[in-house]
């Protein structure tokens, strides 16, 4: 069975995968954390995503760190939503052509 990932969101812009990683570790084994970056910026774009070595760490990190201080923001976790199938846009980008 797969892992479940938390959702993590009103990250600091200043928060690093590293700094998410470790204030989750308090709770156990981090498989994974990620904070997801703008593509063309690299700026955080606020939120990530922690995937814990244990479901019953899930909800543990749910319970513990959800509305705890994070780098000077109050953080919310939850379970993340399966990731939705959508379709992929190939018109180049969301500006609309003129038609004159």
């Amino acid at each position: 069975m797969a892992q479940q990932n938390l959702f993590v969101g009103s990250l600091a812009y200043a928060t690093t995968d590293d700094s998410l990683k470790a204030h989750f570790e308090q709770i156990g084994a981090v498989a994974s954390a990620r904070v997801i970056t703008d593509r063309e910026s690299g700026r955080s774009k606020g939120f990530g995503f922690v995937e814990m070595e244990s479901d019953d760490d899930n909800q543990k990190a749910v319970d513990q760190l959800n509305g705890k201080e994070l780098d000077g923001r109050t953080i919310n976790v939850s379970l993340a939503r399966p990731k939705e199938d959508r379709p992929r846009s190939n018109d180049g980008g969301s500006f609309r052509q003129r038609s004159w």
